[in-house]
C-alpha cells in the first residue's frame, strides 16, 4: 500500500494535455460528434497500440476529436480533476498549437483563452496551479516547428511559460530546430526537449549542445554515457523522468531496470511525471508507489525529487514561493 510519502503533494513537469485525455472523455466527445473511434481502444476500453510509432498514430487519431477551443477547455478541466485526485498541486502541460488551430496564431489565441479560463477554474476549485509548455512536433519537421515557436513567443505570459518539442525523437537532429528554440528563448520562455528516450545518450548530448535547454524530457538513456551523466549533474540539467511510460513502451525492460535511481545517485536532478498516463496505464500515485516498492524510496527521496521539480518549474517566483509553503505544510 502507498505510504504517506507517496500520498504527499506532487509536482508534475512532463504531461501531454492530449495524451492525458481519459478514454471516457474521448468516447463522450466522439459520441457528440457521431464519430467512430472504436479502433483506437481495446476490449477493456483502454487506448490500444503496438509500439511507439503506433502510439503516435493512435495519439494523433484521438486528437482529431479535439476541434474547438471549448473541447480543449473541457479536456483541461477533466485532466485537472485527475491530477487533483493524485495529489498534484502544480503541473505543466505540453500543448501543441498544431492541434489547436493548425499553428495559426489568431486561432491559437482563441484556443489559449479557453484553456486559460479552465486553468483559472482549476486553481479556484481544485487548488491546482497549471502552466502551459507550447510544444512543437518533431516529426512534422523544422519548418513546421516555427509556427508553434511563434505562437509561444507571442503568447508568453502567466500561463504559457515554456517551449518544448515532442514526437519522433529520431526525426532530424536538435540543431535543425535551433531557430524555433532561439525564438522561444528570446521571449523568455523556459526550454525543454524530449531526448534520451529513443535516440540514445547521444541525443541528449546533441540537445544540450545545440539548444541549451534547462530540462530534458525523459533523458534516461544518458545512463549509458558516464561522462554525460557527470555533465548533467555538473550543469544542473533536470530530467523529466517518466518511469511508467518507459517501462510500458519498452525503453527499459522493467521497473527494476529503470535508471532513475542510478541517475539520482550520480547527482542528476531527476523528477517524476506520467507523460501520457491513460495510454500507459499509470498515474502519479502509481508512479510514486512503484518507486517505493522497486527502489525503497521513502520520504527523503520523494522530498528530493519534489524539491527538484519545484526549482525547475517554469513559473514565476511568487508562484514558486506559494507552492513551497504548501509543500512544507503548516508550521507548528
Amino acid at each position: 500500500m502507498p505510504d504517506a510519502a507517496t500520498q504527499s503533494p506532487k509536482i508534475e513537469l512532463h504531461l501531454h494535455l492530449e495524451g492525458a485525455a481519459p478514454p471516457d472523455f474521448m468516447r463522450r466527445l466522439a459520441g457528440e460528434q457521431r464519430t467512430d473511434i472504436s479502433g483506437i481502444f481495446d476490449e477493456a476500453g483502454q487506448y490500444s497500440f503496438k509500439d511507439f510509432n503506433d502510439f503516435l498514430r493512435v495519439y494523433e487519431a484521438a486528437t482529431t476529436l479535439l476541434k474547438t477551443p471549448d473541447h480543449f477547455a473541457r479536456l483541461l478541466s477533466a485532466v485537472a480533476e485527475e491530477l487533483a485526485q493524485q495529489g498534484a498541486i502544480y503541473a505543466e502541460l505540453f500543448i501543441s498549437p498544431d492541434f489547436c488551430g493548425g499553428g495559426d496564431l489568431a486561432a491559437w489565441r482563441e484556443y489559449l483563452a479557453a484553456m486559460e479560463e479552465a486553468a483559472v477554474r482549476a486553481s479556484a476549485i481544485q487548488g491546482l496551479e497549471l502552466r502551459g509548455i507550447v510544444t512543437a512536433i518533431r516529426h512534422f519537421g523544422p519548418e513546421t516547428a516555427r509556427a508553434p515557436a511563434i505562437c509561444a513567443a507571442e503568447t508568453a505570459g502567466s500561463f504559457i511559460t515554456g517551449f518544448g518539442m515532442g514526437g519522433d525523437e529520431l526525426a532530424g537532429t536538435p540543431a535543425d530546430f535551433a531557430w524555433s528554440y532561439d525564438c522561444a528563448r528570446e521571449a523568455g520562455l523556459g526550454l525543454t526537449i524530449h531526448a534520451g528516450e529513443w535516440g540514445g545518450a547521444a541525443s541528449v548530448r546533441q540537445a544540450l549542445d545545440a539548444l541549451a535547454p534547462q530540462r530534458i524530457g525523459h533523458g534516461v538513456q544518458a545512463i549509458d554515457d558516464p561522462a554525460l551523466v557527470d555533465r548533467l549533474a555538473r550543469e544542473g540539467i533536470v530530467l523529466e523522468c517518466c518511469p511508467g511510460s518507459n517501462v510500458f513502451l519498452g525503453v527499459t525492460p522493467s521497473w527494476a531496470d529503470h535508471p532513475i535511481e542510478q541517475l539520482r545517485a550520480g547527482g542528476v536532478k531527476v523528477t517524476v511525471s506520467t507523460d501520457d498516463p491513460p495510454f500507459f496505464r499509470t498515474d502519479l500515485t502509481r508512479e510514486f508507489a512503484m518507486l517505493a516498492d522497486t527502489f525503497d524510496w521513502a520520504e527523503p527521496e520523494f522530498a528530493e525529487v519534489t524539491k527538484n521539480a519545484l526549482a525547475a518549474a517554469f513559473c514565476d517566483e511568487a508562484t514558486r514561493d506559494e507552492l513551497r509553503k504548501r509543500l512544507e505544510g503548516p508550521r507548528s
